[in-house]
């Protein structure tokens, strides 16, 4: 890929909401000050969240760094999210669900062949980032671990025994971000059945450069 190429710079969606379908992802521009509304149409599905500097795509989202400056695995309204040179890149404005996970990888080829035994795996949000990602010169290596929204990891206090529940979220529910600086933004809608309860359903959002009506009425984190 040419210099040019690696440079591309992504545009930003068209006014409304747009759909990504099951088991695929996208990628656009997420200009600084505007909301990106995550919504979970169906109810009970995750989608893998990754966001770059759209002017030095080396710095990324980082879940050591987010977690660590929180003090705490769960993040929600009000919590920034860092990169990994410690600049916030997005705020958590509103959150009608209130757990989410930024400790497990993209679902992969591997994925699915090591704990579900797939024989003839499906390439999983990894591959759906990569595709999303590779015009804009983030190749499979530049993946960290998501901002895995709408996803429920639960963690054992005494073994550290990890176990993928099913989301909260209903259907409809939403969260609210704000971006700090210009981002690429790829998002999925989850490949793994585990996380989101053994069916494969759409992700919906919508961009906006003031927030949105909805969430000024919206109540903090975890409300019904």
């Amino acid at each position: 890929m040419s210099r040019a190429e690696s440079q591309q710079r992504p545009e930003a969606p068209a006014a409304g909401t747009h759909r990504i379908a099951p088991r695929s992802g996208t990628a656009f521009l997420l200009p600084a000050g505007h909301y990106l509304t995550v919504i979970d149409p169906d109810g009970e599905q995750v989608s893998d969240l990754l966001a770059y500097n759209v002017d030095d795509r080396r710095e990324y989202l980082s879940s050591g760094r987010s977690i660590d400056y929180a003090g705490r695995m769960f993040l929600s309204t009000g919590d920034p999210l860092y990169s990994n040179r410690s600049n916030v890149m997005l705020r958590i404005v509103r959150d009608e669900v209130g757990r989410h996970d930024f400790t497990l990888t993209p679902c992969s080829r591997d994925t699915f062949r090591i704990i579900y035994g797939d024989t003839e795996p499906h390439h999983g949000c990894q591959g759906n980032l990569e595709m999303a990602l590779e015009p804009f010169g983030i190749g499979p290596d530049d993946i960290p671990i998501a901002f895995n929204v709408f996803m429920h990891v639960a963690v054992d206090a005494q073994s550290g025994t990890v176990s993928v529940e099913p989301p909260l979220s209903k259907p409809g529910q939403r969260l609210l971000l704000r971006a700090e600086m210009d981002l690429i933004i790829a998002m999925t809608a989850c490949s793994a059945g585990q996380s989101n309860n053994f069916t494969y359903k759409p992700i919906d959002y919508s961009v906006d450069a003031d927030m949105p009506a909805w969430a000024a009425a919206t109540p903090r984190a975890g409300a019904a």
